[in-house]
């Protein structure tokens, strides 16, 4: 996985403003040590870690990402981590910061002091001993403790990376299962129909022949607008309608504000499939199936609710395999933000009433 532009300038504004910070400790520890002046040990603290800092912060950089195009060049991954070639490139890095740095370090710091006195020609000063030991090994802890922290970073992106692939996947092979389940009830009741009412059963397949040619470009997409989902429900009802006539009426409730609020493709469906086959097919009378939406804070209620059997009727039959996949669903989509409950609705037409929980989203989320 490569790194995005901004999360690189991140780990390296990150990994300044702890030099700054580190430099700045120095320099206080070194005028409480041997009594001298702060501005000149904080310049030369600085001197020294910031060019340790930048010879093997950008070292290392820069290692991995030749070593990374390398490795497409001769048509290979790239597989180096970002700003950690291995430790096989860092050690010599780090000892060339080590040796390159203070020298660099200590010029400059004389060259704005004016006080060679600390510089090249007195090594074997305690304070210049002091200054530039206790500067160098901050720096080389302060570049190991972000390399590693840049290390889980990474490890963790490609971890999260890796569940959303994961469920992505797991996603799709839902809604590959959700489709032929669908397809198989459909054309079941289908060849019943054939036997008993032959121009019915002609009127069905041709509802199920436009049905297929609407759901086809929607069931290939992660998301489509709710007023989309509607349309594929009353599709789906409609062929439906055929077989059962006036024993099956049907209801929509869709605010005009959430007609364009993203879900995903065939969410309700199974819910429609299951009143019907459980609920309201097998009740002579029939009765009413009615979808609605609504707004409730930042979540989206989508109700299927039918005047069926009800819920005791039901428990034992089928295998609630489409709710199983709303669940499922719901789940690789939304994680714990998103919930589903099937109750029994207590009042005079009775029935049964799913409900759908899920985060409200704009089409620009």
């Amino acid at each position: 996985m490569s790194p995005q532009p901004d999360s690189v300038w991140v780990g390296i504004r990150r990994s300044a403003i702890f030099m700054l910070l580190l430099c700045s400790g120095i320099a206080v520890l070194l005028s409480v040590m041997d009594r001298s002046s702060f501005s000149v040990n904080l310049i030369y603290s600085f001197a020294i870690g910031l060019c340790c800092w930048l010879i093997i912060d950008g070292g290392r950089h820069g290692t991995a990402h030749l070593l990374n195009r390398l490795r497409r060049a001769r048509g290979q991954t790239a597989s180096v981590h970002r700003g950690f070639p291995g430790w096989g490139w860092m050690v010599p890095v780090m000892l060339l910061g080590m040796t390159l740095g203070p020298m660099a370090g200590t010029a400059i710091a004389d060259l704005i002091t004016g006080n060679s006195s600390l510089g090249m020609r007195q090594w074997g000063s305690p304070s210049t001993r002091v200054t530039i030991v206790v500067s160098v090994l901050g720096t080389l802890v302060s570049v190991f403790v972000l390399t590693m922290a840049e290390r889980l970073s990474n490890a963790r992106a490609q971890a999260e990376a890796s569940q959303r692939a994961a469920a992505e996947n797991q996603l799709k092979l839902l809604e590959s299962q959700l489709e032929p389940h669908m397809l198989f009830n459909t054309l079941a009741n289908l060849r019943v129909l054939i036997g008993l009412d032959p121009p019915k059963a002609q009127a069905m397949l041709d509802q199920l022949i436009g049905f297929l040619r609407g759901t086809l470009g929607a069931s290939r997409v992660s998301q489509h607008p709710l007023r989309v989902e509607f349309a594929r429900l009353a599709d789906y009802l409609a062929l439906l309608k055929v077989r059962m006539g006036d024993r099956l009426q049907v209801q929509f409730d869709l605010p005009a504000a959430l007609a364009d609020a993203p879900v995903a493709p065939l969410l309700l469906q199974p819910l429609v499939e299951n009143s019907i086959k459980h609920g309201l097919e097998p009740k002579v009378s029939g009765g009413r199936i009615a979808v609605s939406a609504r707004q409730d804070g930042a979540h989206l209620l989508l109700c299927v609710r039918d005047t069926g059997r009800g819920l005791s009727a039901a428990a034992s039959e089928g295998t609630r395999f489409g709710l199983q996949q709303v669940r499922d669903r719901l789940s690789a989509l939304y994680g714990d933000a998103a919930r589903f409950e099937l109750s029994p609705v207590d009042d005079a037409e009775g029935g049964t009433l799913a409900t759908v929980r899920i985060p409200l989203k704009t089409p620009t989320d």
